[in-house]
């Protein structure tokens, strides 16, 4: 699979920029009310504060800025959200409901750990 190989800067590239814009996506749907979610009355709570995290951190980690710090945010922010809201409901993910969070928590960690790569403003 060598073909695949070679395409590991791009394949990670694709990544970030993904992972970044989705999470983005997550955060300003809570802080403004956008795509199809209700919006977050803005205020120091646990909700509001976890809109702004996704915001800022997405996009941080979409434009390749800070990428280690808002990675290791955003997956602690995701962490956090699931043993506070998901665990609760049950043992595993696929029954309480937690997958994305999970997902979102891993993912962010793999990112922490390997820094923007390409294209990124941090260039680690």
């Amino acid at each position: 699979m060598k073909f695949l190989a070679r395409h590991e800067a791009n394949a990670y590239l694709l990544l970030r920029l993904v992972f970044g814009f989705l999470f983005a996506c997550h955060g300003a749907s809570k802080m403004f009310g956008v795509l199809g979610a209700h919006r977050i009355p803005p205020g120091f709570n646990l909700d509001y504060l976890s809109g702004v995290i996704e915001l800022v951190a997405g996009v941080l980690i979409f434009v390749g800025l800070f990428t280690r710090v808002a990675a290791v945010l955003a997956s602690g922010e995701m962490a956090f959200a699931y043993f506070k809201v998901h665990a609760p409901l049950g043992f595993f993910p696929i029954q309480n409901h937690g997958e994305l969070a999970v997902i979102y928590c891993f993912v962010a960690l793999f990112i922490a750990t390997r820094g923007a790569g390409r294209l990124g403003i941090d260039r680690s």
